[in-house]
C-alpha cells in the first residue's frame, strides 16, 4: 500500500512540473457578459475576482487581487493589448510606479513579500466594448522582468 502511495504522489509531482499551463480561472459569468483569465507567467498564477460583474458597467467596481511576488518592485510598467481574431487592436502602456510617481501602493514590495490589494478601480472608459476578445496584461518592473502576466478573455453582449 505505501508502494502505490509513493508512485502515486511521485506521478502527481511530475504532472505538476510537466504542466506548463495555469487554469482559466473565471472572473465572472452573468447574462451577457463573461470574463476569464489565465496567467501567461509559466511560473506563477495569482487571485484576481470583481464583486459584481454588473459593476463594471458603472466605471468603478471592488476587485480583489493577490499574489506572492518574485521580483521587487521598485519601478512598475503595463502594457495592455487587446486582441480581436488574433490581431492587436489597441495597445497601451502606462509607467505606474517610478522615480518621481508611484500610483500603486505597492510601489516598493520586495522579493518574497506578498501583494494584496481588495478595493475599488476605475477602469477609466465609458463602456466596455461589445463582443469577444482577449485583453494581453504583462506588468514588468526595473530589470524588465514579468511580475505579472495574463491574459482576459471577454464575452461582452450589454447594451448600453
Amino acid at each position: 500500500m505505501k508502494t502505490s502511495n509513493a508512485l502515486l504522489f511521485i506521478l502527481v509531482l511530475v504532472y505538476i512540473n510537466a504542466s506548463t499551463e495555469w487554469p482559466t480561472h473565471t472572473v465572472c459569468k452573468e447574462d451577457n457578459l463573461e470574463i476569464h483569465y489565465k496567467s501567461c507567467d509559466p511560473q506563477q498564477d495569482f487571485a484576481f475576482s470583481i464583486d459584481h460583474c454588473s459593476d463594471i458597467a458603472t466605471h468603478t467596481f471592488n476587485i480583489k487581487a493577490a499574489m506572492v511576488l518574485r521580483h521587487s518592485i521598485e519601478e512598475l510598467y503595463v502594457k495592455l493589448n487587446m486582441i480581436i481574431n488574433g490581431k492587436t487592436v489597441l495597445t497601451y502602456s502606462e509607467t505606474l510606479c517610478g522615480p518621481g510617481h508611484s500610483k500603486l501602493i505597492f510601489c516598493g514590495k520586495k522579493k518574497g513579500e506578498r501583494l494584496h490589494y481588495e478595493g475599488p478601480v476605475t477602469l477609466g472608459i465609458k463602456e466596455i466594448p461589445q463582443g469577444d476578445y482577449t485583453l494581453s496584461v504583462k506588468l514588468t518592473n526595473q530589470d524588465h522582468v514579468t511580475v505579472a502576466c495574463a491574459d482576459f478573455t471577454v464575452k461582452n453582449y450589454l447594451d448600453y
